[in-house]
């Protein structure tokens, strides 16, 4: 039976000569993971061209819950992404959350919800002139609500500690190791104020933003069950 949803592209993965898997986090269904021809030209319905990572398309597709791998019918661009595809920042910045998301939506239940959040983000990256530094670190907190593990970030007095296995500020040392140092809570605590809109005000140095985010995924993996180290940090940490 054939549907139409909108679609975030996570990656591409290829199959064999004529096909490649796409992941896509579509409005309709969740996670899906699509089987996309690799055939060029015009007669083309659904170009693997169109299928770059965080592209968001409409869809006309087949979908059948027996099917681990559904197919493609139509595509076209929901949202040009030009500043995305042209900018290098912008474009590293969207490999590394095309990785993540690739690492952290893995169930296949619909959400609409958490798909116009993903689709707002992706406007935002595209649109925005100003330093996109902690888009990253904005992105992944704010993601965390959906997925059910937002840390209370407002209750933070001078002092504490950031207990991660339990997602909040603490007076005492937490007897296990997984918490943040009185310094490294301090600047956390910073994020309760901290939004796309107003993300170019706050200044960190380079070695507390890679504190942050790698403190950040920790606690992803304290929260969510095999999460794996992420290639593309890395380039991440020498642009920003």
């Amino acid at each position: 039976m054939l549907y139409k949803t909108r679609g975030l592209v996570l990656n591409a993965i290829n199959y064999n000569d004529k096909y490649v898997l796409v992941p896509v986090f579509t409005e309709s269904f969740g996670r899906v993971t699509y089987m996309v021809s690799k055939a060029k030209g015009k007669s083309s319905k659904a170009p693997k061209s169109l299928f770059s990572p965080l592209a968001v398309l409409d869809l006309e597709v087949e979908h059948q819950a027996s099917r681990d791998i559904q197919r493609v019918r139509e595509a076209r661009s929901e949202l040009f992404l030009y500043g995305i595809s042209t900018d290098l920042s912008k474009t590293s910045m969207a490999f590394f959350l095309s990785e993540f998301l690739s690492r952290i939506l893995k169930d296949t239940n619909d959400s609409w919800q958490l798909f116009n959040f993903l689709y707002q983000s992706v406007q935002i990256l595209e649109m925005t002139d100003e330093s996109i530094a902690n888009f990253h670190l904005v992105f992944m907190l704010k993601l965390s609500h959906f997925l059910g593990f937002y840390p209370n970030l407002e209750e933070y007095t001078e002092g504490s500690f950031f207990d991660m296995m339990n997602g909040e500020f603490v007076i005492r040392q937490p007897l296990h190791n997984h918490y943040l140092n009185r310094y490294d809570s301090k600047v956390l605590s910073m994020f309760a104020r901290i939004s796309y809109e107003n993300m170019h005000h706050f200044a960190f140095s380079r070695q507390d933003r890679i504190t942050i985010i790698n403190r950040i995924l920790e606690y992803y993996r304290l929260h969510l069950y095999d999460f794996p180290a992420l290639k593309s940090l890395d380039v991440l940490h020498e642009l920003f």
